[in-house]
C-alpha cells in the first residue's frame, strides 16, 4: 500500500494568526493517483481547493488544482500555497515555477510572502443586461458601475464593478440567476463584485457554486488577477497598484496586493 503525504496550509493569513486565511490541502507527490481518485480526495477534504504535485519537464513542479466537484486550470491561493510546499520539498530557493493547466506560472517569495504573475488577460462582453445582473445580485440596477466583463488570466470569471461599498455589502446572489447569467460551464458559475473605497483600495466579494448552493470566498487570488485584467481591458493607466479588501462579509478580513 502506497502512502501519500499531504500538508494543510492557510494562505492569505493575517499577521501571526495561522488559522486565518484560506485553507489548502497539498499532496506532496501524487504520482500513481488517477483522475477519479484526485477528485475523490478533493471531495473528501472538502476545502475550497486541494492540489496535487507531480514532476515537470518545463517547471519546478507540475500541480493540479481540484475543488470538491471539478478541476481548475488556475487559482490564486492554491498556486501560492503549492509554491510554498514545492520550495520546502525541493530546496529550490525563492523563485518557483509551477506548470498548471493554464500554463507555467512564475511564483516568487520574500520570506513567506509569495507573489505570482498570472497570464496576460483575455476578455469578452457579458450577454446579460444590467437589469438582469442587478437582479442576479439582489441590488438595484443603478448600483452597477462601469461595464462588467468576463476576464480570463488563467481561470475565467465574471467581474462586475459596483458604484459603492454599500452595494457590495448588500449583494445577495440568487442561485438560479447566477447559474443563468454567470455560468462558465455546466459545473461552474461565479461572480466577482467590487467597488472603490479610494484610489488606493477596493472592497470585493466573490460568489461561486458549491454543489447546489452559492457560497462566498473570503479571499480569491485568481479574481485579483482578473480584476487587474479588467483594468487592462478598460484602458486604465499602468502601472496600477491597489489593495483589495475581501472577506468582511464572511467574518474575516483580508488585504491582497494587486499590481
Amino acid at each position: 500500500m502506497t502512502d501519500y503525504r499531504y500538508r494543510i496550509l492557510n494562505v492569505f493569513t493575517l499577521g501571526r494568526d495561522k488559522l486565518s486565511g484560506n485553507p489548502l490541502c497539498v499532496f506532496e507527490d501524487a504520482r500513481g493517483l488517477d483522475d477519479a481518485t484526485l477528485q475523490a480526495l478533493a471531495r473528501q477534504f472538502n476545502l475550497s481547493e486541494t492540489t496535487f504535485i507531480f514532476p515537470s519537464a518545463k517547471a519546478t513542479a507540475r500541480a493540479r488544482i481540484f475543488t470538491p466537484t471539478f478541476e481548475l486550470p488556475f487559482a490564486g491561493h492554491p498556486t501560492l500555497g503549492t509554491a510554498h510546499v514545492v520550495r520546502a520539498l525541493t530546496q529550490c530557493g525563492d523563485a518557483v515555477t509551477l506548470e498548471l493547466k493554464a500554463g507555467v506560472i512564475p511564483v516568487s517569495a520574500v520570506g513567506d510572502a509569495w507573489t505570482l504573475r498570472a497570464n496576460p488577460p483575455t476578455w469578452r462582453a457579458v450577454d446579460a443586461n444590467r437589469a438582469q445582473l442587478a437582479e442576479m445580485l439582489g441590488i438595484d440596477t443603478a448600483e452597477l458601475g462601469a461595464d462588467p466583463l468576463w476576464v480570463n488570466t488563467g481561470s475565467e470569471q465574471l467581474v462586475i464593478p459596483l458604484t459603492t461599498i454599500a452595494a457590495v455589502e448588500r449583494c445577495r446572489p440568487v442561485e438560479s440567476l447566477l447559474a443563468r447569467h454567470a455560468r462558465v460551464n455546466d459545473t461552474r458559475y461565479l461572480a466577482y463584485v467590487w467597488a472603490r473605497a479610494s484610489d488606493a483600495e477596493i472592497h470585493a466579494r466573490f460568489f461561486f457554486a458549491k454543489g447546489s448552493s452559492v457560497v462566498e470566498d473570503p479571499a480569491t487570488g485568481s479574481a485579483c488577477a482578473n480584476l487587474g485584467g479588467w483594468f487592462v481591458a478598460t484602458g486604465a493607466g499602468l502601472p496600477l497598484s491597489v489593495r483589495i479588501r475581501q472577506g468582511d462579509a464572511v467574518g474575516d478580513r483580508h488585504c491582497l496586493a494587486c499590481g
